[in-house]
């Protein structure tokens, strides 16, 4: 008879669910060792809170196999950490015989029945999100230690009810605590029983898929459909799409080619304003379709992976213990660059282009001299302004496309400072914002693309970048009484500017300029009696007031 040695938790639930696999499977012996983990030794650790470590039930247990002291570990699936050693892999995954949660409480109360202000404990974040928008009027508290120990705090008074596990209880034979099976969405994971060993043990794979999903569930494709055309999809997209029996598509995919498809096809668009499907939802569907067996695709537009919520899809369903492939889509920049025939970057105007989401209340401005902006439609005054504030010139040139590749395509071309002024003309939506001096290529040759540096503080031409190399800012004082002042001075433009937005106004005194610049600005402010020195420095200064009379008092903003 073959032997594994398995390792599990040291509790009652625990041995329970090594008994239920090793029931399975009547031609292994299965010699058990029982230790406490991580998370059992550490009861003080809340897991409402985030503090706790991913790995907090299944440490000791993963040492164990990583040190060759151990075949296999059997966990509650949701225990699991998300990513896994990689020196680990799930071999097997048992089905639930219940996945709902239940209501422990005092009397036997249901959810309705519990008075305002009830302590409710829970171990969950994601139970305790669905408590909370059912009945936002009771505390919800963490709660920890076994299935047992959780039923005594109720019982004894601590908590006024818990929130478990139905198969736990189940399993344990404590059905009668159940005041209430609850109508929550609960883990994914919930209920399922998963085999851990060191990678490569394909002869435990072998065995145990005998009642095993793993080896039943089907796969999940991300795929890019690319920016809109049918034909630049790539040859993998295609025969993922030929071969899918489940198709969950976005916004912007061409309808008259998934009519083409046999499989089926359901529309999970999240078009800004107007979310048809929620991610949340979205993940659920990708994952109950793989769970039954069924090949699924996931075509987004452009590629998956940029501003397409492929990360998180990704990690929903890896973390569930569904295998995941992308397949890469043209992304809707590269599409807009040659439809154009604007290259992204160039050796002599742009060594670096960076893509943004447009959604944002205040666009971020990478530092990079090519600049894209994805889904920008109804922000792209917004982005005009971010970039004016982060110092573009106005005269930037900005290429807006509408529909990219497809035959309803329109450019549009304005500057950053036509966008920053509020000139945006209510362009269509979906559009894609190209930003830089590349643009200029659509009418210039490289070499007469030239760029300008100006770094005084009041920046002459629109097309420079202005980066000034100091910074005039007032200086934050009280100002004395003026009444009794024979002079008024000022020695540059920007102390006439601060005066008069302070709301000063001149004095009954002689108002003296240091030089033509200053002078003017007097003029724009009402000022017109002003004596300007013949120097325009502060020896222009001493020298006008070393010949009036002595005595006579000078106010120096």
């Amino acid at each position: 008879m073959l032997e594994f040695r398995v390792i599990a938790r040291n509790s009652r639930l625990s041995r329970l669910q090594v008994e239920e696999v090793a029931a399975k499977f009547p031609e292994v012996s299965f010699r058990v060792e029982l230790l406490a983990s991580y998370g059992d030794r550490h009861q003080h650790i809340s897991l409402l809170n985030g503090e706790a470590p991913a790995d907090m039930f299944t440490r000791e247990l993963d040492e164990a196999l990583i040190e060759g002291r151990a075949d296999l570990a059997i966990h509650s699936a949701k225990d699991l950490p998300y990513p896994m050693d990689a020196r680990l892999e799930v071999v097997a995954l048992f089905p639930p015989f219940d996945q709902s949660d239940s209501l422990v409480s005092r009397s036997h109360l249901t959810l309705a029945q519990l008075l305002a202000g009830s302590t409710v404990g829970t171990s969950s974040p994601m139970r305790r999100r669905e408590l909370q928008a059912l009945r936002p009027d009771l505390k919800v508290v963490g709660i920890r230690g076994c299935i047992e120990e959780r039923v005594r705090q109720v019982r004894e008074g601590e908590f006024d009810a818990a929130i478990v596990a139905t198969c736990a209880l189940k399993r344990l034979g404590m059905v009668d605590e159940i005041s209430e099976v609850l109508p929550f969405e609960t883990h994914p994971l919930q209920g399922y029983l998963a085999v851990t060993a060191r990678r490569g043990r394909n002869d435990l794979k072998e065995l145990l898929k005998r009642d095993d999903v793993l080896h039943r569930q089907g796969h999940v494709v991300l795929a890019g459909f690319g920016p809109g055309d049918p034909e630049l999809l790539t040859v993998k997209a295609v025969k993922a799409l030929r071969q899918a029996d489940i198709i969950f598509y976005d916004d912007l995919i061409g309808k008259q080619y998934l009519d083409t498809l046999t499989a089926e096809k359901i529309y999970v668009g999240k078009r800004n304003g107007l979310h048809h499907t929620e991610q949340d939802s979205i993940n659920r569907l990708l994952l109950d379709a793989a769970r039954k067996g069924k090949e699924v695709v996931r075509l987004k537009g452009g590629d998956p992976m940029i501003f397409a919520h492929g990360g998180e899809e990704i990690e929903f369903l890896q973390s569930n213990l569904v295998d995941v492939k992308v397949i890469p889509g043209i992304t809707t920049a590269s599409a807009l660059a040659a439809s154009t025939k604007v290259s992204l970057t160039h050796r002599d105007i742009s060594s670096g282009v960076s893509f943004v989401n447009g959604h944002a209340a205040y666009p971020i401005v990478p530092n990079t001299e090519t600049v894209v902006y994805y889904m920008g439609g109804k922000s792209i005054g917004r982005i005009g302004q971010s970039l004016h504030a982060e110092g573009w010139p106005t005269a930037t040139p900005v290429l807006l496309v509408h529909n990219v590749s497809l035959p309803d395509e329109q450019t549009f071309e304005t500057t950053v400072g036509q966008l920053a002024e509020g000139n945006a003309t209510d362009y269509p939506t979906p559009v894609i914002a190209l930003v830089g001096d590349v643009a200029r290529l659509r009418r210039q040759t490289a070499s007469t693309v030239r760029r300008t540096l100006y770094t005084g503080l009041s920046c002459p031409e629109p097309d420079y970048i202005h980066t000034p190399l100091i910074e005039i800012r007032p200086v934050e004082f009280e100002l004395p009484d003026t009444n009794g002042f024979d002079y008024l001075l000022f020695t540059s433009r920007h102390a006439v500017r601060c005066w008069f937005q302070k709301g000063k106004a001149a004095v009954a005194a002689q108002v003296v300029s240091i030089g033509p610049a200053t002078t003017e600005e007097l003029k724009l402010f009402g000022v017109t009696d002003v004596f300007q020195t013949e120097k325009d420095d502060s020896y222009g200064v001493l020298d006008y007031f070393s010949r009036q009379p002595s005595g006579r008092k000078v106010l120096f903003p």
